[in-house]
């Protein structure tokens, strides 16, 4: 009787890829094609789970990817865009080419004389390099390349980090002019100089990490714009007027360290805090479903309801001044 054959044994099959890389490697064609050109904004965490029905975390890991690889950066306000990148297509080319250290990029700006280099300018510097990639970013040897010069140059007109730091704040601080010091009543200069400060955090997040309450830095501008809204308070002591004046620094200040707090996490994760609260969504309707929670639930299910650090800021602004109005003496 014949033996049966055997079939050749089929070739192991090739595991596919993970669904992270596989959105990743469609998302840089479309970049590298000019499909999304630089400055387009790539889709979104939640764009990503919807259009190829993935979970949140794997639409994290693609734009962390991209990321990573140079081809998509945070912009603040925005989401995650196409990054500049001119030897993106070299990249491409050389997929396995291992990972090397970070290396300088020249400035693309003329090299400057030292007759060409002022205080100012360092100044101005570190903080569009602060405004663009935080505060960590800051150092002598990157300003000194955005300003194509040594960086020793630089101390000739900073000391020191903490000089630098104290000039950053200083700078911000004289980038509003303040109003006219015509009379308009203690509560319009405070909540007007609380506005203008939460402005400052708002489009400088880090300057949260650089004010202090215990260790404050000197910042003539600073010091002016404070004497500029407590110059209508009268008839109450010194000791009341100082802790009034620290105390609204203070919430402004503590109220902004959010705002640098998801301006970091949103340049790491390329998620917004608006993205960030939508996944969240399922894993709240299971808690709320209980009805342990009503007050959460009551807030939650009003459309009328905005809760953002905004809203935050005015509520808590106008509670303040409400109780700041209890300590100034009657008029007449």
């Amino acid at each position: 009787m014949a033996r049966p054959t055997t079939p050749a044994s089929a070739p192991n099959p090739v595991p596919p890829a993970a669904p992270s890389l596989r959105i990743a490697a469609e998302l840089r064609r479309r970049i590298e094609t000019g499909e999304l050109r630089p400055g387009d904004r790539v889709p979104s965490t939640r764009a990503i789970t919807a259009e190829w029905g993935v979970a949140m975390a794997t639409a994290t890991k693609v734009l962390t990817a991209l990321r990573e690889a140079g081809l998509v950066r945070a912009v603040r306000g925005v989401g995650t865009v196409v990054a500049e990148h001119p030897d993106r297509s070299a990249r491409a080319d050389r997929p396995d080419r291992p990972r090397t250290a970070a290396i300088a990029v020249p400035s693309v700006h003329p090299p400057r004389t030292e007759a060409e280099l002022t205080r100012e300018r360092v100044v101005s510097a570190a903080v569009a390099i602060a405004d663009e990639r935080g505060l960590a970013a800051v150092s002598m040897r990157q300003i000194a390349a955005e300003l194509g010069v040594a960086a020793m140059t630089l101390y000739r007109h900073v000391p020191g980090k903490e000089d630098l730091l104290a000039a950053m704040a200083d700078s911000v601080f004289g980038e509003i002019p303040l109003p006219s010091h015509e009379r308009v009543g203690w509560r319009a200069r405070l909540e007007t100089s609380c506005r203008l400060q939460w402005r400052m955090y708002r489009e400088h997040p880090w300057l949260a990490h650089v004010m202090s309450m215990t260790r404050p830095l000197p910042t003539p501008r600073g010091m002016a714009h404070v004497e500029w809204a407590m110059a209508e308070f009268e008839g109450l002591p010194p000791r009341v007027v100082i802790h009034i004046a620290v105390t609204m620094l203070n919430y402004v200040r503590g109220t902004a360290v959010n705002i640098a707090a998801e301006f970091e996490a949103e340049r790491a994760t390329g998620i917004s805090s608006e993205e960030w609260m939508q996944a969240q969504d399922e894993a709240m309707d299971l808690i709320l479903r209980g009805g342990h929670f009503p007050m959460y639930a009551a807030a939650l299910s009003d459309p009328g309801v905005e809760l953002d650090l905004d809203s935050l800021f005015g509520f808590g602004l106008d509670r303040l001044l409400d109780g700041i109005a209890l300590l100034v003496p009657p008029a007449g």
